[in-house]
């Protein structure tokens, strides 16, 4: 053993060694910030350069007019949002469907399982999904130099293959081959999407399958049974039989499951107690010691449908004068204080209803009997303001009051009975009709003839703001906090009413003539009421939240994920969740924001909003606790920001457009005629007054 003197010399040679290593994290924090420091200059150059040689959005059309090649930057394109056909099956009546079943061997059911396990998307679901999945599918052969999927091909099959091997290509070249063991397709059991490659058998295959609607029935069926389940349990408990139904619903949301192993403990005597216990499944034993002897006395035996802890969730600090012992494998329903004081009393502010004072609602019945009374032709299309994969957006001029404009929106119907979206429609119609707020643009009146479906919307002659992002290639905290900021208004007036939005991103905010923006198209919105969810898969890929690609159901949680995103590609101007074709941009989300590193330029208090809005449980997301949007308005990022100016419309904004007259579209990309001439419908989609 060496001497005190010896240790203290070690002792100096150690501490000196951390020392270096600390100077050596100096320095090299220093070259990363200098580097960062170099970046930004450089961008900041970059930007300047831009602004240089980008010309404004006019005469950006008169290059294309004159063919000259534009900046790859200045070629981005919009994102197509994306829905599946609702299921056929009524949720109410899923959990009474019964499941197909085909036998299998055991070395097939496991090989099935690890291919599920094995692939990035799949591998995120329960393991009582897998083994549903695993029980459904159904054997399916292919001979030597087959097409089992054809790019381009619409598809709602997914595959595992047991034997064989085959090869993967896109647009005619050699992407891999693939043996045993692989599943292929996924991305058709989550909507109705177009192959984006060709697998063909080099020899005789055998493989496994399973449909979309097999699928979704067990991923819907799966959560339906454990929140009703949880549900149940809840109310069981006498402290939370006088909560609402809707506070029940998101307290079972938020319950974790949590295994014990028999002789685990769960709870020792001593321990402070900060959570509460329902028993799923298995028995605990509760015991108490005896101080004199410290013998354990037996005091009773809990089994499902028990509970304990739950006066921790009402503020108690409690030291446990028990001992619970698992006495075989024990699944627990647990939620901690914290969580619990979140959720608790937090739907006052959704359940809000949206009262309109007398003088609004005069104003509203003036302007309902004033649009009622026009028709068609009694509009001028001035010029185009946007085009979509349904039709296209005209600006309209009053004939006979040419100081009177509006976006005329013209939806070809053979175009939406073909791909199914009636009811979003329908949807977007009664929603807009009723939405008076001045963050969302408003619908005055709808038309229809034998090939289209108008709708007569309020003129915002600003821009899109996706066309400013473009331009501009990003934000600054300020500019992306008001835009930010017209979205949590327009979100709080369509939550309160109990409707979800689903499709938030820059290419669905347009700026009206004073710089306000303004939500557009709510082709996806829909009115599900409050605490209630829906399943339909819907949203442009980079914007969708983790629950709605796992099909767990969701509500306006998801709107907020989308928050979060739109946050972060206004102030860098792409999103972070993004990958070359939506499978693989849905396995990035589903790994979470954590594992998205954040360029300097995000701000620490932006990067803390982002991710609270980005949480994976929507439970935990900010504006979804119990202080509902509050939350968000109150964040650091937002100190300061005046609130009430941006309600009245008299805080300036970042960006104010130059809007010279009620026709003047210098603001918005010029787009050709529409040539192609729609079949007439035989109106069997539109059997109402639209």
């Amino acid at each position: 053993m060496g001497t005190l003197r010896d240790l203290q010399y070690a002792l100096q040679e150690k501490v000196e060694e951390l020392r270096q290593r600390d100077a050596l994290i100096d320095e090299l924090e220093l070259e990363l910030d200098q580097k960062d420091e170099l970046i930004q200059r450089l961008q900041n150059e970059l930007d300047k350069y831009r602004s240089v040689i980008r010309p404004a959005t006019a005469q950006q059309v008169q290059a294309q007019q004159n063919n000259l090649v534009l900046q790859p930057d200045q070629q981005r394109s919009k994102r197509q949002a994306i829905s599946a056909e609702p299921t056929a099956f009524d949720i109410s009546e899923l959990c009474h469907v019964t499941l197909p079943f085909y036998p299998k061997s055991p070395q097939s059911k496991e090989l099935i399982k690890e291919a599920i396990l094995d692939n990035d998307f799949m591998k995120n679901l329960e393991l009582s999904q897998i083994q549903e999945i695993v029980d459904c599918m159904y054997p399916v052969d292919y001979g030597k130099d087959a097409c089992i999927i054809k790019e381009g091909d619409v598809g709602s099959l997914v595959f595992v293959m047991e034997e064989g091997k085959v090869e993967v290509t896109k647009e005619g070249m050699k992407l891999c081959t693939m043996g045993p063991g692989k599943v292929f397709g996924e991305l058709a059991i989550l909507y109705n999407c177009t192959r984006t490659a060709t697998v063909r058998t080099l020899i005789h295959v055998k493989l496994w399958a399973i449909d979309r609607q097999c699928f979704q029935t067990i991923m819907m069926r799966t959560g339906l049974i454990k929140h009703s389940e949880y549900m149940d349990f809840l109310k069981s408990v006498p402290t939370f039989q006088g909560l609402p139904e809707e506070t029940l619903s998101k307290l079972a949301d938020v319950m974790e499951e949590t295994h014990y192993d028999d002789g685990e403990y769960i709870i020792r005597q001593g321990a402070r107690g900060d959570t509460f216990f329902i028993i799923s499944k298995g028995k605990v034993n509760v015991t108490k010691g005896d101080s004199a002897n410290q013998e354990a006395i037996h005091l009773r035996e809990l089994g499902r449908g028990d509970w304990f802890g739950e006066r921790a969730l009402q503020g108690f600090e409690l030291i446990s004068d028990r001992l619970l012992k698992a006495v075989e494998p024990v699944t627990c329903l647990v939620i901690d204080r914290d969580s619990f004081k979140h959720l608790i009393g937090g739907l006052d502010d959704v359940s809000n209803k949206v009262y309109e004072d007398a003088e609004a609602k005069a104003k509203y019945e003036a302007e309902n009997a004033f649009f009622s009374s026009l028709k068609l032709n009694d509009f001028n299309i001035i010029d185009t303001l946007g085009v979509g994969g349904f039709g296209r957006v005209e600006l309209v001029q009053l004939k006979n009051e040419e100081a009177k404009t509006f976006a005329m929106k013209i939806l070809k119907k053979r175009h939406i009975v073909d791909t199914r979206q009636q009811e979003h429609i329908r949807a977007e119609k009664h929603i807009m009709t009723e939405a008076h707020s001045d963050f969302i643009v408003r619908l005055y009146r709808t038309f229809k003839d034998s090939k289209y479906l108008y709708m007569l919307l309020e003129a915002c002659l600003g821009g899109e703001l996706w066309t400013i992002l473009r331009d501009r290639g990003s934000f600054d905290d300020s500019t992306t906090r008001f835009y930010t900021g017209c979205v949590v208004e327009a979100f709080a007036y369509l939550h309160a009413k109990g409707i979800i939005y689903r499709d938030l991103k820059p290419e669905n905010l347009i700026l009206d003539s004073h710089g306000y923006a303004k939500l557009v198209d709510f082709g996806f919105a829909k009115k599900i009421g409050f605490c209630k969810k829906t399943w339909t898969f819907c949203g442009t890929p980079e914007y969708v939240a983790p629950e709605i690609i796992l099909n767990k159901g969701h509500d306006v949680s998801a709107d907020y994920w989308s928050l979060g995103i739109l946050m972060y590609e206004l102030l860098t101007g792409s999103p972070p969740f993004s990958g070359p074709d939506p499978m693989k941009t849905y396995n990035i989300i589903l790994r979470g924001i954590d594992m998205i590193e954040f360029p300097k330029k995000i701000t620490k208090n932006a990067a803390n909003l982002i991710k609270k809005l980005c949480r994976d449980s929507p439970s935990e997301r900010l504006g979804n606790l119990k202080n509902g949007v509050k939350d968000i308005q109150k964040h650091k990022w937002f100190e300061g920001f005046n609130w009430e100016g941006l309600k009245k419309g008299t805080l300036t904004p970042p960006i104010t457009p130059k809007v010279s007259s009620p026709i003047d579209t210098n603001n918005f990309d010029s787009f050709p005629e529409d040539t192609d001439e729609p079949p007439p419908d035989d109106n069997s989609g539109w059997d109402y007054d639209f």
